[in-house]
């Protein structure tokens, strides 16, 4: 038997993964979102606009500092630079899938216009939900988190 859930507020049906971010979230529709990037400056921009749009969120620097925040707090989401020190964003992303296969992730990347392509569907070929390039506004980072949570 197939279960058909609706918004309780416009009698619409949503989709399953809509129900399971519900309760997984909340009613309210909060995530939990871990930003991962060397760059102080694009983590405390992502982590602005990700407040502002009343998620909770989670910092660290590095790959290896994400992943232990990532098993500590278990986030909804988490967005990652594919370039940094100590783990690199493709590792981390192939470390995130074996901790938590159902997690989604937005990879981000500014290495150059031609390289960063090709490292952002490196990444969505190995696990990433979503690719952001570098520098990108307030409005397609939320874009692309509504459309991975949704």
């Amino acid at each position: 038997m197939t279960r058909v859930h609706f918004d309780t507020t416009t009698a619409a049906p949503i989709s399953r993964r809509a129900v399971e971010w519900q309760e997984a979230c909340g009613a309210d529709g909060v995530a939990r979102i871990l930003v991962i990037d060397d760059d102080a400056r694009v983590r405390r921009f992502i982590v602005n606009v990700l407040t502002a749009a009343e998620h909770e969120t989670l910092e660290a620097r590095d790959g290896l500092e994400g992943l232990s925040q990532f098993l500590i707090h278990r986030p909804n989401l988490v967005i990652l630079d594919l370039f940094m020190p100590v783990a690199d964003g493709i590792e981390t992303i192939r470390a995130l899938r074996d901790a938590a296969p159902g997690v989604q992730i937005v990879a981000i990347s500014g290495s150059g216009a031609s390289q960063e392509m090709v490292f952002l569907d490196l990444a969505k070929k190995l696990g990433a939900d979503a690719a952001l390039a570098k520098p990108f506004a307030a409005a397609d980072l939320l874009k692309a988190v509504g459309r991975v949570l949704a």
